[in-house]
């Protein structure tokens, strides 16, 4: 932590959405470091990946090469990044490498490009990517990652939705390898470039329908992208979603220990992961620390940190769409624009599923709730899951998706 001055400008700290950054001159090197310490054990620790209605106090054949996008319009992203942080466009790719190599299906791989020159970082099963592939016999599935989450975590789920048809996996706009452009700071704006960048990229592939699959902030996007374009959604499938009830008109705040309460006023102006870049050197251990659940998760299949580099290259770079999440929220991760308030204007025709976890902070009273007045709606709910449901269970998880999916397409048959 030598120097810890010198190695975080100005600059990066309004990179990072500080607002006034001289606010961090008035406490001492210790203040900072616990501040920061305190702040990720309690976020990434609890939260991590986790932002919602939480309860109070709790990846045809290998055979493209890297498509690199034309013209790199995000050459300033690595002008503000602190240049102590052990992260890389190159390291985030071999870590993604690593994970997919417990892929036994073959896939194709592609920058998929979009408007104002960005991409989106895209695997898929069974097609080449190209409009003029084939018809495939089953609706495609495209799959939508979380907060602060990448593609290839879908590395348990990827070979059994391909033995049903064909599969797309994409990194969103502002996350994993995807483009990391500025996004609007009005969270509506924001939502309308994630959807934009969605249909783009739908348009580009020559998908005509789809069934989307998405979790966490990927649920909510899916939910968003179905209400404005519901002829292209065959199937809604929301895991564990992100931003759907409305915070509380009196949350229970004292609920919440003071402490925490304190380091989210003073860690307000930040990004949610911005502690991981502040900590430098010490991101990838922290994450190693405080995230070791997720080398539980994915155990079976790897036995090393190589999810742990992953996330922490995942969230170590240009804080794109993590920006714009931050600016979608309100304490502690309610949406601004929750979509409970919304999702019942989803044509009637267009199915929805929801999964949850049952070990998950995120409850199905959304789902209820939208069951109600729309008694089509299916919840499941997934025994000895947490949020991560689909790494926490795989196989009950995949078995659920495809069951899903073979009943909604023998309804629509």
């Amino acid at each position: 932590m030598q120097n810890v001055h010198s190695c975080v400008s100005l600059r990066s700290l309004r990179a990072e959405g500080v607002v006034r950054p001289a606010a961090l001159r008035i406490c001492s090197r210790r203040e900072k470091e616990t501040c920061i310490q305190n702040v990720l054990e309690h976020i990434q620790g609890k939260y991590y990946f986790q932002w919602g209605a939480v309860k109070s106090a709790n990846i045809m054949r290998r055979m493209s090469e890297d498509i690199q996008p034309g013209g790199d319009r995000s050459s300033w992203i690595s002008s503000w990044l602190p240049t102590w942080c052990p992260t890389s466009p190159s390291q985030l790719r071999n870590a993604e490498e690593k994970m997919l190599k417990t892929v036994q299906r073959p896939y194709s791989r592609q920058h998929v490009r979009i408007s104002n020159g960005n991409n989106l970082w895209t695997i898929a099963f069974s097609t080449h990517l190209l409009p003029s592939c084939p018809a495939q016999s089953k609706t495609p599935l495209v799959l939508l990652h979380g907060f602060g989450g990448g593609l290839a975590l879908w590395a348990q789920n990827l070979d059994a939705f391909s033995s049903r048809g064909p599969v797309y996996a994409l990194d969103l706009l502002g996350f994993g390898r995807s483009s990391r452009p500025q996004f609007s700071t009005d969270p509506g704006e924001a939502e309308e470039q994630f959807v934009t960048a969605l249909e783009e990229w739908r348009e580009k592939v020559g998908l005509e329908e789809m069934m989307l699959l998405g979790h966490n902030l990927g649920g909510y996007l899916a939910a968003a992208y179905t209400l404005k374009h519901p002829s292209r959604v065959k199937h809604l499938l929301l895991v564990e979603p992100w931003g759907f009830p409305a915070r509380p008109d009196n949350p229970n705040h004292y609920s919440i220990p003071v402490w925490i309460r304190a380091m989210g006023a003073i860690m307000s102006p930040f990004n949610p992961l911005a502690g991981l870049r502040l900590a430098g050197p010490l991101g990838p251990m922290l994450v190693q620390t405080i995230r070791s659940d997720f080398k539980q998760k994915y155990s079976s299949v790897l036995d090393d940190n190589t999810v742990s580099d992953y996330i922490y290259h995942l969230n170590a770079q240009t804080p794109s769409g993590e920006t714009a999440f931050k600016n979608m929220t309100i304490p502690y991760g309610w949406a601004k624009r929750p979509m409970l308030e919304r999702i019942h204007q989803v044509q009637a025709h267009i199915p929805i599923s929801f999964i949850y976890g049952s070990r998950s902070s995120i409850d199905s009273k959304s789902g209820c709730a939208l069951k109600e007045t729309r008694p089509d709606v299916g919840i499941t709910v997934i025994r000895g899951a947490g949020h991560y449901v689909f790494a926490d269970q795989p196989e009950d998880f995949n078995q659920t998706v495809l069951q899903i999916l073979a009943r909604a397409e023998e309804k629509q048959s």
